[in-house]
C-alpha cells in the first residue's frame, strides 16, 4: 500500500503505486511511502517532487556547429530547451513537414553532407502520451558547396626533369571563392616543409633524392579543400645530346646540316653549336679534354631549332651541339663531336697511306703519313672506329716513327676514317678504310678522282700478289664478268661515282668501296690551256716519268689501280 501526499497533506483517496493528477489544479510539492503487513511496516517518507504549470509553451533554440560547409564535411545541430526528458523532432525546408529524424538527445549530426543536404533545418521537442510539443525553433540555414580542389603543377610543365634544374611546383585552388589560403604540401603522403604555406614551391637545384610524388591541399580556418592529383618528379642525370651530321662526306660546295636530340621526352630547349678545336686551357671543352670548342658565329644565343645548316661547309672538321633551357638556363653536357670528312687534297697537309689503298686485309701492316706542305706544327694521326675517337697512333693500335705511324697487325675494328690534325685546327684529307677479314679484297683508289682520269680497279686475294679472275659490280650490279682481276675506266665521269666490289666465284668477294669523281668546274678551261702550254715544256720530262713508272708497275702490279701522279 502506499500513501500520497500533496503539499504535505495526505491524498487518503490515493494508495496505488502511481498516481494520475489533473493540471493545472492538483500542482504543488509531491511525496510519497510504502507501508507493508512485515516489519518494518513502513517506508520512510521520500523527498518531495515539485510539479508546476507555467502559462506559456516552451520554446526551443536551434544551433549549428557550422554554416558555411564543403561537401564530405559534418554538421551538428543542437536543440535546447526548458527542463527534461523531451524527444527532438527535427525538420528542413518547412517545420510543418514530415521530421527528417527524431533523436531522443538534443543534437543531430549531419555525416559526409552533399550540396542537396543544404538548406533551413528547424526544431522542437515533445513528451508525454498524448505528446505535448514545444515552440518550433527559429530556422538555421546551412550552406553546403563543393569542396574546392586543389590543383598542382610543375613550372616549367617539363614530363622530363634533370639533376640541378629549377623546378617550382604551384598549387591553386579551383572554386575556393576567395584566395585567403594558406597551403599544405606532401611527398609520398607524408607532409614536408610545414612552414611553406604559400602558393609555390621551389626546388633549386633538384637532386636525385627529390623524386617522388607530391601533392597539395588548400587550408582555411578549419576547412580543407580536395587533396590534389599527384604530380610525379621523376629524375633523370644530366643529359648528353646526340649530335647526327649529314652527309658526313663532303663534295665541294656540299650544304651539310646538323642534328641534336636530347632525350626524346623532353622539351623546351634552345640548341648552341660548336666547332671543334685543339685542346686549349681557358676555352670551353668536352669533358676528356680531347678538343676545346668554339662556338659558331651565327649561334651564339641559340635556337629553338634543332638543326643547324653549314652552307657551304668547307672541308674535314669536327662539331659538337649543347642545349638549354629554363631560368636561369640550365645546360646540358656536350655532345660527342661528329666529323665531317672530305677525301681532297688539302695545301697543308696529306695523309699517305701505305699500301695505297682503302681496302686491306686482316693481319697485314699498314702504315700512314701524315706528309706536311705548310708551317702548321703539332701534326696529329687521328681515327674514328667502331670503338670511337682515337687520337695519336697510340700504343693500342700502332707505332709511330717522325710523322709515319704504322700498325704492324691489322684488325677488323682497325676500319675506320683516319686523318690528321694540326696543333692550329687544320685537318688533312680523310680516308676511309676497311679492314677485311675475308680472302678477297679491291684495290681501290684512296683520293677523289677527277673527271677525264683513267683508274683501274684491282681484284686481290690474300696468299697471291698477282690478280685474281672475277667479276665486277657498281652499286650491286655486275658491270664486268669473267675479268682477269682489274677494270679499267679509260676516262672516269659522274656517272662512275659509286659503290664497287668485286667477287671471285671460288674465292670469296671483297667488300664494297665508295669511289668518288670530282666533277670538273666550268671555269676551269682556261687554266687547262694555260696549262697546256707550260706543259709543252716538261712534256719531254713528264714522259720519261711516266715510262719508268709504267716499267715498275708491269713489274709489280702493286698499285694498279691509281694512273695519277699526285706532286
Amino acid at each position: 500500500m502506499y500513501y500520497w501526499y500533496r503539499n504535505n497533506q495526505q491524498l487518503s483517496s490515493q494508495t496505488s503505486e502511481t498516481i494520475t493528477i489533473s493540471l493545472p489544479d492538483q500542482a504543488g510539492q509531491y511525496q510519497c511511502r510504502g507501508k507493508r503487513t512485515t516489519r518494518p511496516q513502513s517506508s520512510n517518507l521520500s523527498s518531495s517532487l515539485p510539479i508546476t504549470v507555467t502559462d506559456y509553451q516552451p520554446s526551443t533554440t536551434l544551433t549549428s556547429d557550422k554554416e558555411d560547409v564543403f561537401t564530405g564535411d559534418s554538421v551538428t545541430l543542437s536543440c535546447t530547451v526548458e527542463s527534461s526528458e523531451w524527444t527532438f523532432y527535427w525538420y528542413r525546408h518547412r517545420p510543418d513537414s514530415t521530421p527528417v529524424t527524431t533523436t531522443s538527445g538534443y543534437s543531430y549530426t549531419l555525416s559526409w553532407v552533399s550540396v542537396s543536404d543544404g538548406g533551413q533545418y528547424w526544431c522542437r521537442a515533445g513528451r508525454g502520451d498524448p505528446v505535448y510539443y514545444t515552440l518550433y525553433s527559429d530556422p538555421v540555414q546551412i550552406n553546403i558547396t563543393e569542396r574546392p580542389v586543389a590543383v598542382l603543377t610543375l613550372q616549367p610543365n617539363w614530363t622530363q626533369i634533370f639533376i640541378r634544374e629549377t623546378v617550382t611546383m604551384r598549387c591553386d585552388i579551383h572554386g575556393g571563392g576567395d584566395t585567403d589560403w594558406d597551403y599544405r604540401w606532401y611527398k609520398n603522403s607524408q607532409l614536408f616543409s610545414p612552414f611553406n604555406t604559400k602558393p609555390e614551391y621551389r626546388i633549386s637545384p633538384v637532386y636525385m633524392f627529390n623524386s617522388g610524388s607530391y601533392t597539395c591541399e588548400g587550408v582555411k580556418g578549419n576547412k580543407l579543400s580536395k587533396t590534389s592529383d599527384a604530380v610525379q618528379l621523376t629524375l633523370s642525370g644530366k643529359p648528353q645530346p646526340v649530335l647526327s651530321v649529314s652527309p658526313q662526306w663532303l663534295n665541294p660546295g656540299d650544304s651539310v646540316t646538323l642534328s641534336c636530340e636530347v632525350d626524346k621526352t623532353s622539351t623546351g630547349w634552345r640548341f648552341s653549336w660548336y666547332r671543334t678545336v685543339p685542346y686549349r686551357a681557358g676555352l670551353p671543352s668536352l669533358s676528356d679534354s680531347s678538343y676545346s670548342v668554339e662556338t659558331l658565329s651565327d649561334s651564339s644565343t641559340g635556337t629553338t631549332e634543332s638543326f643547324y645548316t653549314l652552307s657551304p661547309a668547307g672541308h674535314t672538321g669536327g662539331y659538337v651541339c649543347r642545349a638549354g633551357r629554363g631560368d636561369p638556363v640550365y645546360d646540358t653536357l656536350y655532345s660527342q663531336p661528329q666529323f665531317l670528312w672530305s677525301g681532297d687534297l688539302q695545301p697543308s697537309v696529306s695523309l699517305r697511306i701505305s699500301p695505297n689503298t682503302t681496302q686491306h686485309f686482316r693481319s697485314k701492316s699498314l702504315s700512314l703519313s701524315c706528309e706536311e706542305k705548310g708551317n702548321s706544327t703539332g701534326w696529329r694521326l687521328m681515327r674514328y672506329t667502331e670503338r670511337g675517337l682515337e687520337s695519336g697512333c697510340v700504343s693500342n693500335w700502332g707505332s709511330i716513327t717522325g710523322s709515319t705511324c704504322t700498325i704492324s697487325y691489322t684488325y677488323t675494328w682497325s676500319s675506320g676514317v683516319y686523318w690528321c690534325e694540326s696543333g692550329s685546327g687544320e685537318y688533312s684529307n680523310a680516308v676511309n678504310i676497311t679492314v677485311h677479314a675475308g680472302d678477297v679484297i679491291l684495290e681501290s683508289p684512296v683520293h677523289p678522282l677527277t673527271e677525264g682520269d683513267s683508274v683501274t680497279l684491282c681484284c686481290k686475294y690474300r696468299t697471291t700478289s698477282s690478280n685474281i679472275k672475277a667479276d665486277f659490280y657498281k652499286d650491286g650490279v655486275l658491270i664486268k664478268n669473267e675479268t682477269p682481276g682489274e677494270m679499267t675506266i679509260p676516262a672516269v665521269s659522274k656517272s662512275d661515282e659509286g659503290f664497287y666490289k668485286c667477287k671471285s666465284l671460288d674465292k670469296g668477294e671483297s667488300p664494297e668501296s665508295w669511289m668518288t669523281v670530282r666533277v670538273v668546274s666550268p671555269g676551269s678551261s682556261t687554266s687547262v690551256l694555260v696549262g697546256g702550254v707550260v706543259g709543252l715544256v716538261v712534256a719531254g720530262v713528264l714522259l720519261v716519268i711516266l715510262l719508268v713508272l709504267l716499267c715498275r708497275y708491269k713489274n709489280t702490279k702493286s698499285s694498279c689501280f691509281n694512273n695519277r701522279i699526285f706532286l
